[in-house]
């Protein structure tokens, strides 16, 4: 059988030459994979600019850092504070109103200041002890309130009065009134705030 004729006027070129009349698969070989072609593997190596290799699927960038661990020790005793005021408000209003130290309103009033301080100010050792320190602050509080309040229902007198003007006289009240177990929700309340502001900030 007779080999067919090329057309007039084109030029051969040998199987495998360079690439003619802008067709870039023109010189290709048989089976090659063409340049640029698509593999079929959508997490293959893409090409990058100026014919670079480009990255890996998912760009090649690493994770990004965790977050470091807040450590802010001024907001943790501004929050610590002002958790040891509204607290001891609660517990000395509640002292007041049964005429009875209750326990487990000594450990609310630790664990909420403690978590307070440890939830705004960070994983600063020095925060669960300086919660320890205003919880017993906040107890001492509460409990005076307490006796001014049930001093204020049987003495002409009123809560702020006993407060800012028999302060002295109330102090020795608390005194009077206090037991070993007035001490002991001291330490219970120092040791919910520790323990408090430690779980808040994990």
């Amino acid at each position: 059988m007779s080999q067919p004729v090329p057309p007039p006027n084109q030029p051969q070129q040998p199987y495998g030459g360079p690439p003619q009349d802008g067709n870039p698969y023109a010189g290709q070989q048989p089976g090659q994979p063409q340049p640029g072609a698509p593999t079929g593997n959508p997490f293959a190596e893409q090409p990058g600019p100026y014919g670079q290799p480009g990255a890996p699927f998912g760009g090649g960038a690493p994770f990004a850092p965790v977050a470091p661990a807040r450590d802010n020790v001024g907001l943790g005793i501004l929050a610590a504070v002002v958790a040891a005021v509204v607290a001891g408000a609660v517990y000395g209003a509640i002292i007041g109103a049964t005429k009875h130290e209750i326990g487990y309103a000594a450990v609310g009033v630790g664990f909420l200041v403690g978590f307070a301080s440890g939830k705004v100010g960070g994983r600063n050792p020095a925060l669960p002890v300086l919660s320890a320190v205003f919880a017993l602050i906040a107890v001492y509080f509460g409990q005076l309130l307490g006796e001014a309040m049930i001093a204020a229902k049987q003495l002409p007198v009123t809560v702020s009065e006993m407060f800012f003007d028999h302060f002295s006289v109330l102090n020795e009240m608390w005194k009077a009134d206090s037991d070993f177990i007035s001490y002991l929700f001291f330490a219970v309340a120092a040791v919910a705030a520790f323990s408090g502001a430690k779980k808040a900030a994990d």
